[in-house]
């Protein structure tokens, strides 16, 4: 399934898509470095609550880890492992994409 093309994310940056996951609508985050693409639930394993801001806006610290607006939580943008905040030692839950000619697709 097609979510949307490489060129829409900011090499080292962040956005959010909407995809069915199973027969579950879920807002996802998607972190681009280079050609690849990371995937999550955009959702804080801390509270249960997404991690940006606004629709698609996401926090970055100068560390460059991802910042849950909620409650502060920091989280490594390699596996999504919390580092620092009230869910250390938890991680975000990945989903797994693909980049193929352009585009990032759920696998």
């Amino acid at each position: 399934m097609r979510l949307l093309a490489l060129n829409d994310i900011e090499d080292g940056g962040f956005a959010e898509i909407e995809a069915t996951i199973g027969d579950d609508a879920e807002s996802l985050l998607l972190f681009r470095q280079g050609g690849q693409v990371r995937a999550w639930l955009n959702i804080c394993p801390h509270a249960g609550r997404r991690l940006d801001w606004a629709p698609g806006k996401f926090l970055k610290d100068k560390q460059g880890h991802l910042i849950c607006a909620a409650h502060g939580a920091s989280f490594e943008l390699e596996a999504g492992l919390c580092v620092a905040g009230p869910c250390r030692g938890d991680a975000l839950r990945p989903v797994a994409v693909e980049v193929v000619d352009g585009q990032v697709r759920l696998l």
